[in-house]
């Protein structure tokens, strides 16, 4: 997991182009998602956080998205209820 905050810009964009970054997350509601989700989008930089693979993502204890992993989530959330 990388802190939004701890990393430079233009090597977020390297470890992106180089698929070592593959999904963001927000650490405060420990929910993951694409790179390409608003929701994602509009969450503030000290918040956000980035994984290389939804195994890492699920072993730090975050849940996937409801809106750009909708499948995910409602395997996610089924299993909850």
């Amino acid at each position: 997991m990388i802190q939004h905050i701890n990393i430079e810009d233009k090597e977020l964009r390297q470890k992106i182009k180089q698929k070592e970054i593959v999904l963001g997350g927000n650490k405060k509601l420990k929910i993951y998602g694409t790179l390409h989700c608003k929701s994602g989008k509009r969450m503030k930089r000290e918040n956000r956080v980035f994984f290389a693979s939804t195994k890492e993502a699920e072993n730090q204890g975050y849940r996937p998205c409801g809106h750009c992993i909708s499948t995910a989530y409602k395997k996610w959330k089924d299993g909850l209820v």
